[in-house]
Formats: C-alpha cells, structure tokens, sequence
C-alpha cells in the first residue's frame, strides 16, 4: 500500500477533467472500493449520507473505499454530462484507488444515479459491482456493463423505490450473466435507516469473491 498519510484528493479524467476524491481508510484493507453518489443535478455528490455512510463502514470493515465527486458536482470541474462522460469520473478514481491500495480486490458500489453510471463502466480492475436503488434509465439498458460481463453484479433494490423497485429492477435485468437482485425491505430509494443494512450486503459480497 502507498503512503496512508497522503493520499491523493483529486484525480484527473483521460479528457482533462480534474475530480474530486475522499478517502476512507482502512488499516489492513482485503478489498477496496470504488463509491459513488446520486444525481449531481438534484444535489448529489459524494457528502450525500448514503455513500458517505458505507465508506466509513466499509473501512472500519477493513475495506478501503474511495468516494469521487462526479463532474460538475462538488469539488469536482467540469460540466455535468449526463451519465456517458461520468464513466470516465469513475475511472479516473480507480486509477487513484489502484495506486493507494494494491494487491486486493477492487470492488465498485454505486447508488442512485451512480450506480447506473457504474454499472457501465468497463474496466478490468472491477472485479464485482454492487448497484444499490439503481434507476435504470440514466443510460440506454444496452449500455450498462452487466449484460456482457460475466462478473459478480449485485442490484440491491429498495422495496418501495420511487423510480424502480425490485419487480422493475428483476425485469430490467432479465438475462444479464452473474447477477442478482435482492429487496432492501422496508426502505424507499432515499434509504433512511437501510444504510446498514446495504454495508453489511456488500461486506458479504466482498467476502464471496
């Protein structure tokens, strides 16, 4: 592992684009993972509680978790781009991620809006993807990675999600390889109280790669 006490707080994207990042560290990581947020034009970055949330819990589970600002949002410059130019955010932040942290697995979680982003990422280095309250719709279904990769995808849908819930969500996904989807009960795709709750699925998911 790279220097603790001086990781990086931006990443710059292969078009020029400088992003912002925060790190939450782990003392002996076995993974790492790449954490993003809802949708920047609807107050989205990366201090949303969500993602914040299962950054901190993820370190202290002894998983190193890197959580960017999409363009435009945050600290981060650039334009918001609706979803295409943002795959190259989450790429950006593995390339930091991959030079803080080596030799472990790197997993991506996403919520909201960066799930979807996330879910069409294609890099190598991704070795498993949680989506957690994933639209859908942020990006054409045929653009999201997990229809032509056959590594581990877990959709975590909220039982009462407001923009896609786990019927939509299973029916969005018919077909895709390595992918499952599963109800965050008694939640709405804002999550109060679940936070936890999605921590400890992803932990599993770490844990069964």
């Amino acid at each position: 592992m790279a220097d603790r006490s001086a990781p990086p707080g931006q990443a710059t994207t292969a078009d020029g684009v400088t992003i912002e990042l925060a790190w939450s560290l782990a003392e002996h990581p076995r993974a790492a993972a790449v954490v993003t947020h809802p949708h920047p034009l609807m107050g989205g970055d990366m201090h949303n509680p969500v993602p914040a949330g299962v950054a901190r819990a993820l370190a202290a589970a002894g998983v190193t978790a890197v959580r960017l600002s999409f363009r435009g949002a945050g600290g981060s410059g650039g334009e918001h781009g609706g979803g295409d130019p943002e795959r190259g955010d989450v790429v950006a932040a593995l390339d930091a991620l991959a030079d803080v942290v080596q030799g472990v697995p790197l997993v991506g979680v996403g919520y909201s809006f960066g799930a979807d982003v996330l879910l069409a990422v294609e890099d190598p280095r991704l070795v498993g993807v949680v989506a957690v309250a994933p639209p859908l719709r942020v990006l054409p279904i045929d653009a999201l990675r997990a229809p032509r990769d056959e590594r581990p995808t877990l959709v975590l849908s909220p039982a009462h999600d407001q923009f896609c819930d786990p019927d939509q969500a299973a029916s969005a996904v018919e077909g895709w390889p390595s992918t499952t989807v599963e109800p965050i009960v008694g939640c709405d795709h804002f999550l109060a109280g679940g936070v936890q709750r999605v921590v400890d699925r992803v932990l599993t998911f770490v844990d069964d790669l």
